[in-house]
């Protein structure tokens, strides 16, 4: 076992991790931007792009500025000052995060299509260190920020080991403020960025695709700028926003449980944590380097499950090592491969629910109409939430009777130890997406939109696996928080025979639904807004259709920016205000069956949600690769339905509610002891009320 001054060793080289995973993003971007960007109309296209995707981050960054200020106000009083401190931090690093990834993932789309010209090589060659600029900058900003601010919290005020122990504790304590402001901006950029995103695509789709049967991406369409742009606000931005929560959120559950006297303060233990998060870069760092293709859709694919599986291992020999060797107990290391081999289930799961057979089958059930496909679509995703929950419940299983409450956090962070990895793969989808776009509306030619094509589709796929991941490591990071909290509080059990339990369970139960239903009248308000602009431009700006006249495309691009800001605003508080309130007016007890509850439920909706979307998407591309009638056939018109019902389902709703889960968690984390003294007030007030009466 290592001392406590050894333990503050290995933040430092949290911190060294960190600065070569940015060393190595700052390399990626380079090598992006040396080569060809192409022709002067993709370029410009491109630029429309870029400045869509920047302005809409501006406008979306002042609003959570804004939330963020006012929430570390409270904080400030009603908690710490350091806590708020922490919490600015959390919110900055991820903003700053997603800033990056944006810029060059906005930059790479023009680029990759230019390389489609040659061959799929040279094209997924920019796609995919485009996405793993959004990857590594998630894992290295998020360990930086967390490394440094351990560090500063920490007081040395003398060199002996129970000052520095005390100060060990205390910063522990009070960096949970940090996984809540990275919360705050990731349900933020998650939910505005996914009303953006699918109320540029429905209505691209509606008006495009359904009403007027002109081509995806068609330049005449006005929405279609607006589509391109949130293919990277929703997708690129907001998953890195969603895994970096998860990422922060796991470590720091890790060092609050451990910091809980259980029946002595693990500090180890604690730093054990960084250890691993920052083996997990570097694992990151090599996988992403074995990501080479041949030149067909099979082989990216293979590409991309290569070198996940290196990054895999790697991983695994330095959990091995580091919990046998380092910490001095196998059964940490048990705990932390039961979390990685569940992450890897969860996005086989997705993979096997989102592609091939299950795909063919909802085509096929088109031939009768939008409705069977609708049906067949649902049934699939249905059966996709059972391999995900049972493999999450195993790890669950596994890592506490292997380690404990402490095995819990664990298991978390080896599901996301590898985050750096898990969203280059994701993130590189929309920009395969955005490139396909470029060369339809720069007249590419069929070779050049065949190959982005085949890479839109593998992104569709590594999609699927990146949100069901998403959703996965949700499920044990909430876990972890909701540990972490019940430790805070010392809350050893629930009582599900309690009445203010069971209501608790019940109300958190239903908050999944509401919150997912507000997101999708979301979409639908704000998808209504663009068709009716689209049609009025296709109305009043003569030559438009013939394609003789440019749309109107930044006036698209304001409406989905307005409409998504101002839809944002109502689930984002709701997720901050509910734990509070249901804590402080029934107790921690009820707070606690409140977060299971939510939990129980909103883990296997947010799996059906990403995968019925995912599933309808392929079944539309499959279609489209000609088969059962191809493009403009009935069964297609059957499928483009079904793709756009599940727009919202999988990037909107199903994605927002992981971050949903996290944030009402580290909320109750946070704020629990002050929840906790508030309640005891109002339930001293209100019986003296009732006696008043």
């Amino acid at each position: 076992m290592v001392t406590v001054f050894g333990d503050l060793t290995s933040v430092w080289a949290g911190l060294g991790a960190a600065i070569a995973g940015l060393i190595f993003v700052l390399y990626l971007a380079k090598r992006i931007m040396k080569k060809d960007p192409g022709n002067e109309k993709m370029v410009e296209i491109s630029k429309a792009i870029q400045q869509g995707a920047m302005a809409f981050l501006e406008r979306e960054y002042k609003s959570i500025g804004i939330f963020v200020a006012l929430l570390a106000i409270i904080l400030f009083f009603a908690v710490s000052k350091k806590t708020a401190v922490a919490f600015i931090s959390g919110a900055f690093f991820s903003i700053l995060a997603g800033y990056i990834g944006m810029k060059v993932a906005t930059a790479s789309n023009n680029r990759t299509a230019q390389a489609s010209i040659k061959s799929v090589n040279e094209a997924i060659d920019i796609a995919f260190p485009g996405g793993a600029v959004m990857g590594m900058s998630v894992v290295a900003l998020g360990l930086l920020g967390l490394s440094v601010i351990y560090l500063i919290f920490i007081k040395h005020a003398s060199g002996h080991h129970s000052d520095l122990f005390n100060s060990i504790l205390e910063a522990t304590q009070l960096i949970a403020g940090f996984s809540m402001g990275a919360s705050s901006v990731a349900l933020f950029a998650r939910v505005g960025g996914g009303i953006y995103t699918k109320a540029a695509d429905v209505g691209a789709d509606l008006v495009g695709k359904v009403e007027a049967g002109i081509p995806e991406d068609d330049p005449r369409n006005p929405a279609v700028i607006a589509d391109n742009v949130g293919d990277n606000v929703g997708d690129v931005a907001g998953m890195g926003a969603d895994l970096y929560e998860s990422y922060v959120g796991a470590i720091i559950s890790a060092l609050v449980i451990a910091a809980a006297p259980n029946p002595i303060i693990d500090t180890a233990g604690m730093m054990l944590a960084f250890l691993l998060a920052a083996w997990g870069i570097i694992s990151s760092i090599i996988g992403i380097q074995f990501v080479v293709v041949g030149g067909s859709k099979t082989d990216a694919q293979k590409a991309m499950n290569s070198g996940m599986a290196v990054s895999a291992i790697l991983l695994a020999v330095g959990a091995f090592l580091l919990c046998k060797v380092w910490y001095g107990s196998l059964g940490f290391f048990w705990a932390v491969l039961s979390g990685l081999v569940a992450g890897l289930i969860v996005g086989f799961a997705a993979q096997v629910y989102t592609s091939g057979k299950a795909v063919r089958e909802i085509a096929e059930a088109a031939q009768t109409g939008p409705a069977t496909a609708i049906i067949q679509g649902m049934a699939t995703a249905m059966k996709s939430t059972v391999i995900p929950v049972i493999a999450i419940a195993a790890a669950t299983i596994v890592a506490y009777q292997t380690a404990g409450i402490f095995g819990v956090a664990l298991s978390a962070i080896g599901m996301l130890a590898l985050t750096g990895m898990t969203v280059a793969v994701d993130a590189y989808g929309p920009i395969a997406d955005n490139a396909a776009g470029i060369s339809e509306m720069a007249h590419l030619g069929p070779d050049a939109r065949k190959r982005c094509e085949k890479l839109d589709a593998v992104g569709n796929t590594t999609a699927a696996i990146g949100k069901g991941f998403a959703i996965g490591s949700a499920a044990l990071t909430a876990l972890a928080l909701f540990t972490a909290y019940s430790q805070t509080i010392q809350l050893n059990i629930i009582d599900a025979l309690n009445a203010t339990v069971i209501a608790g369970m019940f109300i958190g139960g239903i908050v999944p639904f509401i919150f997912c239903a507000q997101t999708m009248q979301a979409v639908g308000r704000a998808a209504f807004g663009v068709v009716g602009e689209v049609r009025r431009q296709w109305k009043e700006i003569p030559g438009l259709m013939e394609g003789t006249a440019m749309p109107d495309s930044a006036k698209i691009v304001d409406i989905t920016t307005r409409g998504a800001l101002k839809e944002m605003i109502v689930p984002g508080l709701m997720a901050v205000i509910l734990p509070i309130l249901l804590g402080v007016l029934l107790g921690k007890e009820a707070l606690g069956g409140f977060l299971v509850g939510s939990l129980i439920t909103g883990v296997p909706l947010a799996i059906f949600l990403a995968n019925a979307g995912g599933a309808w998407d392929n079944a539309k591309k499959y279609v489209e690769e000609g088969n059962l009638g191809g493009k403009g056939s009935d069964v297609h018109k059957a499928t483009v339905i079904g793709d756009t019902i599940g727009d919202p389902f999988k990037d909107t709703s199903g994605p927002s509610l992981n971050i949903l889960l996290k944030l009402m968690a580290v909320v109750s984390l946070v704020f629990a002891l002050t929840i906790d003294k508030i309640h005891i007030v109002v339930s001293n007030i209100l019986p003296f009320l009732k006696q008043v009466r």
